[in-house]
């Protein structure tokens, strides 16, 4: 998957996830993917490089790192809850999938009930 696929695949992504909010709130080469106003996902390009960040849980993210090169410290974000994923040949959609849901997952557990029982998910 190269750079204009990742961030193609993975806005499609974001979009079709409920409730999901596309903004851009960093200007317009940004795409920022909140839920209820808390921010889930972002592609950036950096030097050229495309990659998206997204919130991940501290012990996956030491392990992604490990196990996968295109896969970095949240780029400009807090390094411990955010991770970047940089385009690679070995990269798929299933996987790109996963890492969004999850990140989706991570910060609506986080939001007030109310809100959770709108999509059906409880804490």
């Amino acid at each position: 998957m190269n750079g204009e696929q990742l961030h193609q695949c993975a806005i499609e992504i974001a979009n079709n996830l409920p409730f999901s909010q596309h903004c851009h709130p960093f200007g317009p080469d940004f795409d920022v993917f909140k839920i209820f106003d808390k921010m889930f996902m972002l592609t950036v390009e950096v030097a050229g490089v495309k990659m998206i960040n997204v919130k991940c849980d501290p012990f996956k993210s030491q392990e992604y790192q490990e196990l996968y090169g295109f896969i970095k410290d949240g780029y400009h974000m807090n390094k411990k809850h955010w991770i970047s994923i940089v385009a690679h040949q070995d990269l798929d959609r299933v996987f790109v999938q996963d890492l969004i849901q999850d990140s989706y997952h991570l910060v609506v557990a986080k939001c007030p009930k109310r809100d959770q029982k709108l999509l059906n998910i409880q804490k």
